[in-house]
C-alpha cells in the first residue's frame, strides 16, 4: 500500500526536526548553556544564515533527502507553475462602437494625464482638505 502524500511529508518534517535539534546539541559542543542560548536565539524571524553552521549543514542535508524520498516514493518534484498568461480584452468591431480614446465623453485624452480628479484625487483635493468651496 502506498502512502499519502501528507503521511510522506509528515515523516520527512519529523526527521528534520530531530536532525536539527542533534545538530544543535553538536552545535553547543556538550555545554548546556550554549545549547540554550542557541535555542533562544531560534524565533519566527530567524534567518538560514543565523543559524550554527551544523544546523545549516543539517536542513540542507534534510531538503536533499526529503526530495529523494519523495521521489523513490513515486512523487512528482517539480518547479511550480506560475500563473497563466491573461488575455488581452476582447477587442470591439471597427465601426467604433465602445471604443472611447480618454475621458468618459469620448472626445480625446484628459487635460492632466488621465486620472479623473475629484475628491482625494489629484492635486488640491486630498483627504482632510474639507469641502469643495462653492460655486458662485
Amino acid at each position: 500500500m502506498t502512502k499519502s502524500a501528507t503521511d510522506v511529508m509528515q515523516e520527512i518534517i519529523f526527521s528534520a526536526v530531530l536532525d536539527s535539534i542533534a545538530a544543535l546539541k553538536t552545535a553547543s559542543k556538550g555545554l548546556p548553556n550554549n545549547l540554550v542560548r542557541d535555542m533562544g536565539a531560534i524565533h519566527a524571524n530567524v534567518t538560514f544564515a543565523d543559524l550554527p553552521a551544523e544546523v545549516q549543514a543539517s536542513i540542507m542535508a534534510s531538503v536533499r533527502a526529503a526530495f529523494t524520498r519523495l521521489l523513490k516514493e513515486g512523487y512528482s518534484v517539480a518547479p511550480g507553475q506560475g500563473a497563466p498568461p491573461r488575455s488581452p480584452p476582447p477587442r470591439r468591431d471597427s465601426s467604433g462602437e465602445g471604443q472611447r480614446r480618454g475621458g468618459p465623453s469620448g472626445r480625446g485624452p484628459r487635460p492632466g494625464g488621465g486620472r479623473p480628479s475629484g475628491p482625494g484625487r489629484g492635486p488640491g483635493r486630498g483627504a482632510g482638505r474639507g469641502p469643495k468651496p462653492p460655486r458662485s
